[in-house]
Parts: structure tokens; C-alpha cells; sequence
């Protein structure tokens, strides 16, 4: 069984990307990260198989995360103003966070054309270097499900990919 300090020094970049790349806003990503590392830390303890620890923490992530979406909407449905009246504010999207790299952001663009299960797979596997099988389990599906829909988002995001190409927009 590892440490939290290792699992911790090993898994960090790890769950801030997917704590990004699962939509929480920028202002809010360190925290929703030392969440997840609380969880890890108070039950790392009922890991039952060391060698799945990467989807083991993923789906930390992804529980975590969608609690915090949840309270968010929770927030925004009973804010109100001065006088009373309900505000809907418009919430960040996934991408609105700063990104420097032109390609990021062109990645980013493209990833979100695609609908949610193909997007976190494809970002599972080909931005966070997860092998199918880890993403599978990660996100509890079918290892033949896994690589069906990875195949389709992979069509998909190419299809974007020549969409915006073909719009001569180019890659900067």
C-alpha cells in the first residue's frame, strides 16, 4: 500500500488537470484539489487493489468534482439580490480557465464539440496517458464500451480537428 505523501507527490498533477478538465472554475480548482487529498488521505486505507491506484483516484476526482458542481448549482439557484429577486449567474464553462498555449486552447475548443463520455475517455487516455483499461475501470464501463467509444471520440475529434481547419482558422 503507498503513503499519501507518495501518493500525493505521484497523483498531484494528475488531479489538478482533471479537476480542470471536469469544468471547475479557475477560482476554485486549488480547493476542489486539497478536497480530493483529504478524501484520498481519510480513506486511502480501503484501496483493495495498489495496482489501480490511477483509477482508484480518478474516481475520487469524479465524485468530488460532481459534488462541487452540485453545491454550485445549489448556490446559484438560491442567490438573490438586494431587493429580493433571483440572479442567474452564467457559470464558467469547462475551458474558461487561462490557458497560454495556443494548442490548449485549440484542444480544448475541439474536445468540447464532443459529448461528455467521449470527452473525459479521450482526455483519460490520450491526455493523461491512461491505458483503456485504467480509463474503463475509472469510469466503470466495459472494457470493449472503453475502446469503442475511444475509437468514435478519437473520429470525432479529428472531424473537428479538419472543421476547423477547413474554416482557415489554421493551429497557431
Amino acid at each position: 500500500m503507498p503513503s499519501f505523501q507518495v501518493v500525493y507527490e505521484e497523483q498531484f498533477n494528475f488531479v489538478w488537470t482533471s479537476v480542470q478538465r471536469l469544468g471547475v472554475d479557475a477560482g476554485s480548482i486549488d480547493d476542489v484539489v486539497q478536497e480530493v487529498f483529504i478524501v484520498i488521505h481519510s480513506r486511502l486505507h480501503t484501496l483493495q487493489h495498489p495496482e489501480a491506484l490511477r483509477s482508484w483516484v480518478y474516481g475520487v476526482v469524479r465524485r468530488t468534482v460532481s459534488s462541487y458542481h452540485r453545491a454550485r448549482r445549489a448556490r446559484v439557484n438560491t442567490s438573490t439580490t438586494a431587493d429580493g429577486l433571483e440572479v442567474e449567474s452564467p457559470g464558467p464553462t469547462p475551458f474558461d480557465v487561462a490557458q497560454t498555449n495556443s494548442d490548449m486552447q485549440l484542444v480544448a475548443r475541439l474536445l468540447a464539440e464532443l459529448d461528455e463520455p467521449r470527452r473525459e475517455l479521450l482526455a483519460l487516455v490520450d491526455l493523461h496517458d491512461m491505458t483503456v483499461p485504467e480509463a474503463a475501470a475509472a469510469l466503470d464501463m466495459p472494457l470493449n464500451t472503453a475502446y469503442s467509444r475511444l475509437r468514435k471520440a478519437r473520429i470525432a475529434f479529428e472531424a473537428a480537428l479538419a472543421r476547423h481547419d477547413a474554416r482557415g482558422e489554421g493551429r497557431r
